[in-house]
């Protein structure tokens, strides 16, 4: 197959310069007559030994004396060519007391928003309104005021480098909060902030085939494809799709999947066969905390290449565009079954039955999962949700994801599963397991915000490996989802050797020895809960957690899908990379530009919120130093 595919590379080639778009105005960048024109977006200068001296404890925020005016506001406006939008919060248009009150935009937002892409195309939504501080929920009788709390109070939609350059400077040089955000596909608040400026890379949407690109001294030599930030999951399979070959994206199709998610390390169905996202980074365009826009990769810029890729998002700088491995073609086929535990027992195998013994489902639970190793190590990808129903019933719903496979293999592979479930009493059968092009992913990209916490957690393959260890895990689960919460497991296998040894990456290391990646979903709603409620609700939640962490010592938890106060999170999201990183993030960025809470150097500062809930609405402050 890879003869194949190099052999009609130079054809698809000449077809990618129609799909392509042109880079030119997207690497656009800040000039010096830019810079004459409006001195507060002059790049950083100041050497970064006098930078602790100058800089006061907080950034600046709306009502103080030095936050700029509307003049500035307008200049920096003409900077960016127009693109600076002061965007209010989408559901001030439910609230009566609010100038963009609107019925019909407000029953739109109710009935239909989350049908279609609004959300993802928002410049302010982000997927969890606890994080903006739910200062402005939806409804269709809302009391009290919107405001717009965590949200940013001004958006630079970016198209641009150069655009990109102006908001790093301006925000550098007025000492106001900064923070990215793409689709807002992020669940902890990290892409918002009060009082903030916000770079929107959601319209970085460029995309170019290149036919035979040789990594800079790296060991890859082959197809590739440079991508912009904005870019999402379901556009980039659409190009891929054109051109006969694989990228591989975040498994939601709405994710945009090369800035935060290779950031975080990004995870997919593919990562047993290929690694994670960040392991398809070749090369990476970002602008740093001074302004510059840089190349990264292994001969170049190497330490911010390193921490790019997997180091977390909103940290070391803005990601505009990166270049990425194209792999050859490839199907996933699935082998989809579902069991639960009801009142009625099913008589008749099928790939959806019923039982009534609880000890049979748990029995069937475990099972399911010791088949984790044999599926990760055959390159597969095993998909798991125990979903609690109600007091008494309970559903376990499988997916065996097997990329490269037919379904002939498939259901080959996956029937010592089926006949073990059978041995003990649970009739699942499979008759033909479905199978597409990876690449012919196109939807929903549809979707909306939710009000709830998480947290997740990474099992070294020795907890899978150890009965003492996988069944404490497993009690644990079990505990969990009788206790009320959801449990989502993702067995992957994303080593070195299948990422093809890249160069070192900032990514957890407990990633190249996981074998699942689990998270567990807290059914309360934060929507209406008091401050000592969501308190209360995040202790129980960190109770059933801990059970799972002693099972999987040595293990972590996934930067991009986690608590915000995960517990020794620098070790848990970054591993023993995280003192490297902190170096890097304080030498690359000495005036602390990038924040974002729970990620590498955050511990220096401070969000002032007003409850317990660890929202983005308050003043963002130095943990010590001058007022």
């Amino acid at each position: 197959m890879v003869l194949t595919f190099l052999t009609v590379v130079a054809v698809i080639a000449s077809i990618a310069e129609g799909l392509g778009f042109d880079f030119f105005d997207a690497d656009l960048q800040l000039t010096e007559q830019d810079i004459h024109n409006f001195k507060a977006i002059e790049f950083a200068s100041a050497p970064a030994s006098e930078i602790e001296k100058t800089n006061p404890r907080c950034k600046n925020f709306p009502g103080d004396g030095a936050w700029p005016t509307e003049t500035e506001w307008s200049q920096l406006n003409s900077s960016v060519g127009g693109a600076l939008l002061k965007p209010v919060p989408p559901a001030s248009v439910c609230y009566h007391s609010s100038p963009a009150f609107n019925e019909a935009a407000c029953n739109f937002l109710l009935n239909n928003a989350s049908r279609t892409s609004f959300y993802f195309d928002d410049p302010v939504t982000i997927f969890n309104y606890w994080a903006q501080g739910n200062t402005c929920l939806p409804a269709e009788n809302p009391t009290g005021n919107c405001t717009q709390g965590g949200y940013p109070v001004y958006v630079v939609n970016a198209t641009s480098v150069k655009q990109v350059q102006a908001a790093v400077n301006f925000a550098r040089n007025r000492n106001i909060r900064l923070v990215i955000k793409n689709t807002g596909h992020e669940s902890v608040g990290r892409n918002a902030g009060a009082g903030s400026l916000s770079i929107w890379t959601h319209h970085l949407k460029t995309f170019k085939f290149l036919p035979d690109y040789k990594q800079p001294e790296g060991n890859y030599h082959g197809p590739a494809a440079r991508v912009g930030a904005g870019l999402q999951a379901w556009e980039a399979f659409r190009q891929a799709l054109k051109l006969n070959i694989t990228l591989t994206a975040a498994s939601c199709v709405t994710v945009g999947s090369y800035g935060g998610w290779i950031s975080g390390g990004g995870h997919s169905p593919l990562s047993s066969k290929f690694g994670l996202g960040a392991d398809q980074v070749l090369s990476i365009q970002a602008v740093t905390a001074d302004g510059r826009y840089i190349t990264a990769d292994p001969q170049t810029n190497q330490d911010m290449f390193f921490a790019l890729r997997g180091g977390g998002g909103s940290t070391f700088g803005v990601i505009t565009s990166v270049i990425v491995k194209a792999h050859p073609p490839i199907n996933l086929t699935i082998a989809s079954f579902t069991f639960t535990l009801g009142s009625s027992l099913s008589t008749e195998p099928g790939p959806s039955v019923t039982i009534t013994d609880k000890d049979t489902f748990w029995k069937g639970f475990n099972t399911v999962f010791q088949f984790g190793i044999t599926t990760v190590d055959a390159g597969g990808y095993l998909w798991t949700f125990g979903i609690p129903i109600t007091d008494v019933s309970i559903q376990m719903q499988v997916q065996v994801q097997m990329p490269g496979q037919t379904p002939t293999e498939t259901a080959a592979f996956v029937k010592p599963l089926l006949t073990s479930l059978n041995t003990i009493g649970i009739p699942v059968a499979i008759t033909n397991p479905t199978t597409i092009v990876y690449s012919n992913q196109t939807g929903p990209i549809s979707g909306g915000p939710g009000n709830g916490r998480f947290a997740s957690r990474l099992f070294p393959r020795r907890a899978y490996q150890s009965p003492t260890l996988f069944n404490a895990a497993m009690a644990a689960a079990r505990a969990a989802i009788e206790g009320g919460y959801l449990f989502h497991g993702l067995n992957m296998a994303p080593t070195l050797r299948a990422a093809g040894f890249p160069a070192s990456a900032g990514v957890n290391p407990v990633w190249r020895e996981a074998v699942m990646h689990a998270d567990m979903f807290d059914p309360t709603s934060l929507s209406s809960a008091t401050p000592a409620e969501a308190e209360a609700a995040h202790t129980r939640l960190n109770a059933f957690m801990a059970p799972l962490r002693a099972a999987t010592p040595g293990g972590g938890a996934y930067l991009n899908e986690a608590d915000l106060e995960e517990p020794n999170w620098q070790q848990s999201f970054f591993g023993t990379n995280y003192e490297r990183l902190l170096q890097i993030k304080r030498l690359r960025d000495p005036w602390q530009v990038f924040w974002a809470p729970a990620t590498v150097g955050s511990e220096d500062w401070i969000v002032t919120t007003p409850n317990q809930v660890p929202s983005q609405n308050g003043r963002l402050c130095r943990v010590s130093g001058e007022s």
